[in-house]
Parts: structure tokens; sequence; C-alpha cells
């Protein structure tokens, strides 16, 4: 514990744990998603059990880094199976892959209830029907996948455990703090679940390329999030500064 109270290592627990909270963005909104379909006394269950298991995980994948790295390790190559990529697929790689397909499949079920409007799976609340485990296996799966690519993330960054497990514990209560708001948000405002579901779709589909290693800089993918969240923000001001007869005027207009 010596080595985290020396300046260059609290340096690295603020820089990784900036790292961690920002590529825990999309981490936030499958739990608010997924979370929101609850029933409000499990909501909340479900956001704090979720993060706190993202958490014990990622520690624990701390303990075993060794089996971490190698993950990293190729155990085939692409063109063995007779496909024209001499490509070596990882555990890591299957790991992402397998997550892609995972977030890429509920996100687009959700996205379909959710344009859809189908009443048989919504309870007497108006959320749809889901169960407090059921919706915290989807949150521990995802988890794991995120948890893999970020630890590698941050051994690429020190060397230090210690610095690494304060780095997580304190984005975890970060999280915690900011699940709520982010997901209470996004359910009083149903544009900006499609938006947030949209960024789920593209996350999904980062993965599966990434598993064979078709690599995207993740800066240019945050941008492109927050540019979008940007301008849905600026409808939602223009919508609330409409009166409903200026809306039919331009809906008049427009015909």
């Amino acid at each position: 514990m010596e080595d985290l109270f020396t300046s260059a290592a609290l340096t690295s627990v603020f820089t990784i744990t900036l790292l961690e909270i920002i590529l825990g963005v999309d981490n936030i909104i499958f739990i608010s998603v997924i979370a929101g379909k609850l029933p409000s006394k499990e909501e909340k269950k479900a956001r704090n059990w979720g993060i706190l298991l993202a958490m014990a995980f990622r520690l624990l994948l701390l303990l075993g880094l060794g089996f971490v790295l190698q993950l990293q390790t190729p155990l085939f190559y692409l063109d063995d199976l007779g496909l024209p990529w001499h490509l070596g697929i990882s555990g890591k790689d299957l790991l992402i892959l397998g997550g892609g397909l995972f977030l890429l499949y509920k996100t687009t079920y959700e996205l379909h209830h959710k344009l859809e409007g189908e009443d048989g799976d919504k309870t007497s609340t108006g959320k749809s029907a889901a169960t407090l485990s059921r919706a915290i296996f989807d949150i521990l799966l995802i988890n794991i996948i995120f948890s893999v690519d970020s630890i590698i993330t941050a051994i690429g960054m020190t060397t230090i455990i210690s610095v690494m497990a304060a780095s997580i514990i304190l984005s975890s209560g970060v999280m915690l703090i900011f699940a709520k708001p982010i997901g209470d948000f996004v359910e009083k405002h149903p544009t900006v679940k499609i938006l947030a579901l949209s960024f789920l779709l593209l996350i999904g589909t980062l993965l599966v390329a990434e598993a064979f290693y078709v690599h995207v800089p993740k800066g240019y993918v945050y941008f492109a999030m927050a540019f979008s969240f940007f301008v849905e923000l600026l409808n939602m001001k223009m919508r609330k500064n409409t009166t409903p007869v200026q809306l039919k005027k331009h809906v008049a207009e427009d015909r």
C-alpha cells in the first residue's frame, strides 16, 4: 500500500479512475436501460447490484492478472479453419465477440419493444415485465466483457495492483452516485432512451469488429455520442419552448 501514496501513484489513480469512468459510460447506459424495466422498488437494487458486482468482478480479475494476460494469447487461427484470414483468436477475442453479439441482440430486442409499444409486456406501472434476477444476470453478463477490457487497459498504464484496485473502487463509487440521475433522465425522455439504445448498438458493433482486429479509435466514437447527445439536448430545449399552437403551425407549414 506504500506505493499508493507516492505522487506518481496518485496521478495514476486519478488518470485510470477518469478513464474507467469514461469507458464506463456505455455500462451505465446499459444498466439504466435494463433497470428501467423493473418496478421502482427493484430498479435501485438492480443498478446498485449491477455496479457492485462489476466492481467485485474487476477486483477478482486483479488477483488473477496472469489469467487475464493469458486471455490475449491466440487459441487458434482462422486460416486453420479454412477461412481466408490469418488472424489469431484469443480468449479475450471470444469474450468480446460474445459480448458484442449479446449487446446487439439485447439492444435490438429493447428497441423493438420500445418502438412497437407492445402492451403485452407491460406491467400496471407501464414498465416492461421483468424480474430482478434476470436484470442482474443481464447486467453481470455484459459487465464481464467490459471488465476484461477495462483491466487490460489499466494494465497498460500501471502494474501496481493497489493503484488499479483504488481506481476501480473510486470509479465504481462515482457510477453508484450518477447511475440513478442518468437512469431517471433516460426514462423521463423517450427520445433520449432511443438515442441511448442506438449508442449501445454502436458499441455492440464495435465489439464484434474489435474481436476480428478491426480497431476504431474510441475517441471518435465517444465524440460522435457526445455530439448526438448535445443535438438531442437542443431538440429537447426547442420542444420545451414551442407551444402547442406553434407546433401545429410548423406542422401545417411543413405540409
